[in-house]
């Protein structure tokens, strides 16, 4: 452990207890007594801690000092670094770089265990904060292990739900159920009545079902019920797609993520059903729905400043400490239009 990371960890365990006795911060950073005596007397002569008799507290004037001459090290756990989250990741690092932060990336590959490893990991490297994406929507299982973080978390793209385990940390993320309206809204504006979410499972998925249904009773329209997709039994997604197409009416659908949609479309096309001309798609995520053939109309969430913003979240949190207020940040995605969505024929 770097003296820089030692420093870090004194004044994070003096922050979260409001003092400490000498003793007790040698045995937990797994040093000795002359050595945690030094550090406190570096960072007593910068005004980061004050000493009393056999331990330190806090200067009585702030209640969570961030030492100005020490760089920031940011945590940012991510599911996975090949889809969606490159944006994110690039919007984070962008605005640390600029805050004068590093940023260290741990990624869990949607697993819940490797969520818990990858962030344990971060936080004995000394980490001053971490932004963090669980693999899932976080619920009462995840209550102990985030009450246990000892550094201030900004969740990421997922939401602080009321009275969840999460609710009071700081959380920015993608209103996705505004993009699902947004998707709605087009196709009700095209001429489409009749509607159908094709979606892979995903903690995205449940507040684009919320969209997709205050949007369908707000604007006038119908919506047939969800396909799930199932990866490996493509034939059967592609049969039921087309069944709601020529049996059910649906002329509109929206497809989570646009991998799949972009997938669905070619499949669709090889069972002869023509798009837009059958039937209008709108992808969800606009990660490589522009190149489809056709290119595919998609609700584009706005990933890179989601970074930013988690930084900026952060950072506040880490110079304020629990004065700041919390904050909750909404997103809105954007819609683009392209090939794959026209009025529904006659």
């Amino acid at each position: 452990m770097s003296i820089e990371q030692r420093h870090r960890l004194i004044l994070r365990q003096v922050r979260d207890r409001g003092s400490a006795r000498v003793a007790d911060l040698a045995e937990a950073l797994g040093v000795s007594a002359v050595t945690l005596r030094r550090d406190v007397e570096h960072l007593a002569a910068q005004g980061l801690l004050t000493r009393v008799h056999g331990g330190v507290t806090l200067p009585r004037d702030t209640a969570a000092p961030v030492p100005p001459a020490t760089k920031l090290t940011i945590g940012m756990l991510v599911p996975t670094a090949r889809y969606y989250y490159p944006a994110m990741i690039k919007g984070a690092q962008e605005q640390a770089a600029r805050a004068g932060a590093r940023l260290v990336l741990g990624i869990s590959r949607y697993d819940d265990a490797e969520d818990r490893a990858q962030v344990r990991r971060l936080v004995e490297g000394g980490m001053d904060g971490l932004l963090l994406t669980p693999s899932r929507q976080p619920d009462e299982s995840h209550v102990e292990w985030l009450d246990g973080l000892r550094v201030p978390v900004v969740l990421v793209e997922r939401r602080a739900e009321l009275a969840g385990p999460a609710s009071t940390l700081d959380a920015v993320a993608s209103d996705h159920a505004h993009g699902a309206y947004l998707a709605v809204r087009h196709l009700a504006e095209l001429g489409h009545r009749r509607l159908a979410l094709v979606a892979y499972p995903s903690p995205t998925v449940p507040r684009v079902r919320v969209g997709l249904s205050a949007a369908a009773s707000a604007l006038g329209v119908t919506v047939a019920p969800e396909i799930v997709i199932d990866r490996e039994r493509m034939d059967e997604l592609v049969a039921g797609v087309v069944r709601l197409v020529r049996d059910q009416g649906v002329t509109g659908l929206i497809v989570h993520n646009d991998e799949d949609a972009l997938s669905l479309v070619m499949h669709l096309g090889a069972a002869g059903v023509d798009i837009p001309g059958e039937v209008s798609l709108v992808a969800y995520d606009d990660e490589v729905a522009a190149f489809c053939s056709p290119s595919l109309t998609a609700v584009a969430p706005p990933k890179e400043e989601v970074g930013r913003c988690a930084v900026d979240l952060l950072i506040t949190r880490l110079t304020h400490g629990p004065a700041a207020p919390g904050r909750h940040l909404a997103l809105l995605p954007e819609l683009w239009v392209r090939e794959s969505s026209a009025p529904p024929s006659p």
